[in-house]
């Protein structure tokens, strides 16, 4: 007999691991769909130190699985697959995938943001070793250490001024000769007496060995190549949000491609949620990814119970 699923969740990084774990404990009958291994961007961090009750730093892969299993433990499912496309039809949702379709009652959209990545030697290499693309998460490991960060734009600026209270000896960097930031950031980078700023500039390659130890820059006008002992290199060049696959749904998009929704993590379509770094939110943390999976789900719930007719709350 053809399956519907309740709950389909698609991408297992925080948000949709905690949705999964919200969503069957509310009874609903969830599956998560991944194409890679789950946790999505935690995976890339090394030392996590800053989510709530874990007072031993543990690795982003650790915290990942340990999330899974207790998701599975309350029966959700998984399924390895890409999601190639959702539509609606009759009520209900068909989910497309490499593997074969699906049908659900709702689905969360959890498929994160990729950051832009500078694509230069050494970038992939040293992630996590002093290579990073989140300063609320990595900073405190490099108190007092030099610091690279490369960007011009909002969250390059704001980042760069978070790091300045935790080290004196900050470079930023950016290709332009000015910021793309607002003015009013822009100029608290510029007085900043922690952040040394370098126009017209690139970095061109990450050294080290077991860490990031250097940076070669280049000036895009004289094309000088200058290299400067680093600690640490922060980058902040944008992100792209993974909803390619959602291009003919109809969801409502912000100017910078992130899915909008409600506070209950409702689009504009319903029975379809979104959560985490997918969607349109002024703070992207784990902790906060988890705490949208958790409302997504009720959310789910009640949109199931009201299409039932049942008020069991």
């Amino acid at each position: 007999m053809h399956q519907i699923y309740d709950f389909a969740v698609i991408g297992a990084g925080a948000a949709g691991l905690s949705a999964a774990q919200y969503g069957a404990r509310a009874n609903l009958n969830t599956i998560v769909i991944e194409e890679l291994a789950p946790g999505g961007q935690a995976l890339f961090i090394d030392k996590l130190e800053n989510y709530p009750g874990i007072l031993e730093p543990i690795n982003g892969l650790e915290l990942a699985e340990r999330m899974q299993r207790q998701a599975e433990q309350f029966g959700s499912s998984f399924f390895e697959a890409s999601a190639l496309s959702v539509r609606k039809e009759k009520g209900h949702f068909i989910i497309e995938t490499s593997a074969g379709p699906l049908e659900s009652l709702t689905v969360l959209i959890a498929t994160g943001a990729r950051h832009r990545r500078l694509d230069i030697p050494g970038e992939q290499e040293f992630v996590g070793k002093g290579v990073s693309y989140c300063a609320t998460c990595d900073g405190p490991f490099f108190k007092g250490k030099r610091i690279l960060v490369v960007g011009g734009g909002d969250s390059a600026c704001d980042e760069a001024i978070y790091l300045s209270k935790l080290s004196d000896k900050i470079v930023m960097i950016h290709r332009r000769d000015r910021f793309r930031a607002q003015k009013a950031l822009s100029s608290r980078v510029l007085s900043n007496p922690s952040i040394r700023v370098l126009f017209n500039t690139v970095a061109k390659e990450i050294k080290g060995d077991s860490k990031v130890r250097s940076v070669v820059l280049e000036n895009t006008i004289s094309h000088e190549l200058t290299e400067e002992p680093f600690d640490g290199i922060f980058i902040f060049v944008g992100s792209t949000p993974q909803t390619a696959f959602l291009k003919d749904i109809g969801v409502q998009f912000d100017e910078s491609g992130y899915i909008l929704t409600n506070p209950n993590m409702q689009t504009n379509i319903a029975g379809l949620f979104a959560a985490g770094d997918v969607r349109a939110t002024p703070f992207r943390q784990i902790v906060t990814a988890a705490a949208d999976g958790a409302i997504a789900a009720r959310s789910a719930s009640d949109y199931i119970d009201e299409q039932r007719g049942q008020t069991y709350r």
